[in-house]
């Protein structure tokens, strides 16, 4: 009886959840465990990191738009939180209001829907200028030849970043967001980068060298606070870091993942080659499937209750919109994907107050990619013993996907 009793605990332990944003196991396909998330365990605790984490559609959605309980303001990412550390004037994601109401209306004059549209010829000259390099040579590789190289071009063309800087910085910004196998991320530095410090010395020359971009646009905006005033300089920093690192990383995985599935589903590949004006559909699509930023994490303010249980004013809610994305209550068959579903209500950008600024720019950007490598490379499979997934705990994506053409 003891023996079948000990067997019996064996099997509990192996069968229970266990959900963690900073292994790598899980990180590689996270989908069967959100998915037992959300049937099982809707409010999920995970006691060796201390958070709590949300997994269906409706309760992450409620999550973003309830700003005012689900707070941001003491960081947007699980580590950030647990270290209690400052956060960067001017960092959007990681603000509550006032603060983050004043800091993303002057952000929003630029970032509108009309002028990302009027980059596009900027985006598509640089996925040209890349992606011809590889015409006939049998083979490219869709982060580092157009997923890491296109983004940080466009936003460093925005910023005023020097064209021969941009590289080191891009490769900078990498190496603080992923994790090593210490399993831990390198927070000091990825708040260095938030706060932009790598940007001093180019804010500091463009204080005296003034040009057409957004960075000049920063240093002269004026506005009113009881007084009139212009941006401290850890305030346009805080601008630059997080332009800088947003506008990279989660471009770049949304690219990643365009070539993984359109591999993996070569019959939809074929279907957007014959009809490309289904191209933005597409997009919707991989953006729902493969939510480049999947993780997100908030400090509840006041007590809560989840599910009969209740969550004590300073806990940590994790919440899922990577599970939420494929939530069944909310898509059709969620774990298949289609790029003729409708409608795709995804939350990859967020609800609410924290919603994507940068959506429009990354929807835009997205679709030119994935025009351009269709006019060049109709087919593909990926190399897979060259390929590398990459490890953060906020983006989630490849750092090298090389594939062979056709």
């Amino acid at each position: 009886m003891k023996q079948e009793q000990k067997e019996s605990d064996v099997t509990e332990v192996t069968d229970a959840i266990y959900y963690d944003p900073y292994d790598f196991e899980i990180d590689v396909d996270p989908y069967p465990v959100w998915r037992r998330m959300r049937e099982e365990a809707p409010l999920y605790y995970n006691d060796t990191h201390g958070f709590y984490a949300l997994s269906r559609f409706d309760d992450v959605e409620q999550c973003m738009i309830n700003w005012d309980i689900y707070r941001s303001g003491k960081g947007s990412v699980l580590e950030a939180i647990k270290l209690n550390v400052p956060i960067a004037p001017g960092n959007i994601l990681m603000e509550d209001p006032p603060a983050h109401d004043l800091h993303r209306g002057l952000i929003s004059r630029v970032f509108t829907p009309r002028r990302m549209q009027e980059l596009e010829p900027q985006v598509r000259a640089f996925c040209v200028e890349s992606l011809d390099r590889r015409v006939g040579s049998g083979t490219f590789d869709f982060v580092r030849d157009i997923g890491a190289y296109m983004p940080m071009r466009t936003i460093g063309m925005m910023l005023g970043i020097p064209e021969e800087h941009q590289e080191g910085l891009r490769e900078l910004m990498d190496k603080g967001m992923e994790i090593e196998d210490t399993g831990q991320p390198p927070v000091e530095m990825a708040l260095s980068i938030l706060a932009g410090e790598p940007f001093a010395d180019y804010v500091i020359w463009r204080e005296d060298h003034p040009s057409d971009d957004l960075m000049t646009d920063l240093l002269n905006v004026e506005f009113e606070t009881g007084a009139t005033r212009r941006l401290r300089r850890e305030e346009v920093l805080g601008y630059l870091g997080l332009i800088a690192t947003a506008g990279n990383e989660t471009t770049t995985r949304l690219i990643s993942w365009m070539g993984k599935l359109l591999a993996d589903h070569p019959d939809q590949r074929e279907m957007i080659v014959k009809d490309q004006s289904i191209i933005p559909a597409a997009i919707e699509e991989i953006l729902r499937y493969e939510a480049p930023s999947p993780v997100q994490a908030r400090y509840v303010a006041r007590n809560v209750e989840w599910y009969g249980q209740k969550i004590d004013e300073g806990s940590i809610m994790v919440i899922l919109n990577g599970s939420a994305n494929r939530d069944d209550r909310k898509f059709v068959d969620g774990d298949r994907f289609d790029i003729q579903r409708k409608p795709v209500n995804h939350l990859t950008f967020g609800r609410g107050l924290h919603f994507c600024l940068g959506a429009s720019l990354a929807r835009l950007q997205g679709r030119v990619t994935l025009e351009e490598v269709l006019k060049r490379f109709p087919e593909w499979e990926v190399d897979w013993d060259n390929a590398v997934q990459a490890h953060t705990t906020t983006v989630r994506g490849w750092r090298r996907l090389p594939v062979i053409t056709r």
